[in-house]
């Protein structure tokens, strides 16, 4: 179990938005975002974002930026449940495709199969 895990387990016990807090205290754009953490285990990660003036671009909508960090948060975090602590999680690419304009609260999910569980704590890097 690392390190991450074991925080997310202490603080299962209580309500959803104390993991959000404590997550957005130590990565700080997540916290100012106002991200939502709404599951968090070894498979799956989901987050979301409300349309709020702080994240909102000039038509009103949630900004491009702040669905991105959206994506990257929950795919991060689920990496970041699963990585042994001697490993360091790093993204080396992204590609996003905004196909219409987004509408309301936003969500991401990200999840790993059991294979790509076994992946991870077999590679070396």
């Amino acid at each position: 179990m690392n390190r991450l895990q074991k925080t997310v387990n202490s603080l299962k016990k209580y309500p959803t938005w104390v993991l959000s807090y404590a997550v957005g205290r130590t990565v700080k754009f997540v916290g100012t975002a106002g991200c939502q953490f709404d599951l968090m285990t070894l498979e799956k990660v989901i987050i979301s974002l409300k349309n709020r003036p702080k994240v909102r671009n000039h038509i009103g909508q949630i900004h491009a930026a702040a669905m991105i960090l959206l994506a990257e948060t929950a795919s991060g975090m689920v990496v970041g449940m699963n990585i042994p602590d001697d490993k360091l999680p790093l993204m080396k690419s992204m590609n996003a495709k905004f196909i219409k304009r987004s509408q309301g609260k936003m969500q991401a999910e990200a999840w790993l199969t059991a294979e790509q569980i076994e992946q991870i704590h077999v590679t070396e890097k």
